[in-house]
């Protein structure tokens, strides 16, 4: 599959950067995933020693990308509209 991707970049020279960003985004899809993998604590390799490494988080531990929480005592924006 490689040589026939290399003769076309001979045969069209303007297929390169085509290539290269189909590879960098394949490349940085499985960095990625395995980034989480490997670093998310609600993944648990390790059953047996460690089998809810989510409780050894602190409270200042950042583990969410984003928390759209809304507090109940907040009133939303158009509550009072008519």
């Amino acid at each position: 599959m490689l040589r026939q991707i290399i003769g076309q970049a001979k045969k069209h020279p303007s297929l390169i950067p085509l290539f290269l960003f189909i590879g960098a985004g394949g490349t940085g899809a499985a960095l990625y995933v395995m980034h989480l993998a490997l670093f998310n604590p609600d993944v648990s390799w390790d059953r047996k020693n460690n089998p809810e490494p989510w409780n050894k988080l602190g409270p200042n531990d950042q583990y969410k990308l984003l928390s759209e929480c809304i507090l109940p005592h907040q009133p939303k924006a158009n509550a009072n509209r008519t």
